[in-house]
């Protein structure tokens, strides 16, 4: 399995009383069908399928997104090398618990 952050920001407010939410976009590829569909299943997020590849978006309160510090500005590659190992490893301890 791979995952990839694909885009990460401050998600659009629909009105002046909703609150800021941060997302981030996923690609999860190297799947089988069966851990696709048992993902879609247990995962919340905006989930969506493009041929063997799952795409996921999380939204996040600002203060709760990995990329908001000042310090993931300074040294962007890193958080988001970060953040696909710690995705990686959410997603496999779902997958255990389909086995």
């Amino acid at each position: 399995m791979e995952v990839k952050v694909k885009n990460y920001g401050l998600a659009e407010k629909l009105n002046e009383d909703d609150k800021e939410m941060a997302f981030v976009n996923y690609e999860i590829s190297g799947l089988d069908l069966d851990s696709i569909n048992f993902l879609k299943e247990k995962l919340e997020g905006e989930i969506k399928v493009e041929g063997s590849d799952l795409f996921i978006k999380i939204f996040y309160d600002e203060d709760m997104s990995p990329f908001h510090s000042e310090e993931s500005k300074l040294k962007i590659e890193d958080f988001i090398a970060r953040e696909e190992i710690e995705m990686k490893f959410f997603i496999s301890s779902f997958l255990e618990d389909k086995e």
